[in-house]
């Protein structure tokens, strides 16, 4: 059996329990930018040699497979979409407060390009804010989606944005954005 299936061919795919819809509707863009999103994390996590980092990422793209998933099952179907629980959300949450507590993490804004695997994680985050924007828009169109989603991508590009951070820190790199020179306000929250 190949994966070459050609049902894709004229613009249609399936959605979990066999709706068919257009590859332009909103649930597809959402969860094809959740798997552009694991691919970028494989990326950064390949490139990465801190340990603890490489885990929790890999803990993250797995996790990535069940938000994608219940984001691909439609109201309509009668497959039962995967729960996205709050304790999945307080689990980001956690992580995301121990980092920003850490000495040095949060301070400024930062100018992504002074670590390869910290930028790499930068970019993991532009494209996560993204997914999140696609599934503002199918929630306020009536897509029907577990409460706990917008939570949970809102929370992973925190920790995304943070990870980078720490990467830095340990790497003893400065990617404020201001130099510590210029005097003036820092900014210190992820978009």
């Amino acid at each position: 059996m190949s994966i070459a299936t050609k049902r894709g061919d004229t613009g249609k795919t399936d959605l979990v329990g066999r709706v068919r819809v257009s590859k332009g509707e909103l649930r597809v863009e959402c969860y094809g930018t959740l798997d552009e999103l694991n691919g970028l994390l494989g990326f950064a996590r390949s490139i990465c040699k801190d340990h603890e980092v490489q885990d929790l990422v890999k803990e993250i793209q797995r996790e990535l497979f069940k938000v994608g998933s219940a984001i691909a099952t439609p109201p309509e179907s009668k497959a039962k979409a995967p729960e996205i629980s709050a304790e999945m959300v307080n689990a980001l949450d956690a992580h995301v407060h121990r980092i920003e507590s850490m000495e040095g993490i949060v301070g400024d804004w930062s100018l992504p390009g002074e670590l390869p695997e910290a930028s790499a994680l930068d970019v993991a985050r532009t494209v996560c804010r993204r997914a999140e924007r696609s599934l503002v828009r199918l929630h306020e169109g009536g897509g029907l989606i577990s409460p706990h989603l917008l939570a949970y991508l809102n929370r992973l590009s925190d920790l995304l944005w943070l990870l980078g951070r720490l990467l830095e820190v340990r790497a003893g790199v400065d990617a404020t954005l201001r130099p510590k020179e210029k005097p003036g306000k820092r900014w210190s929250r992820a978009w």
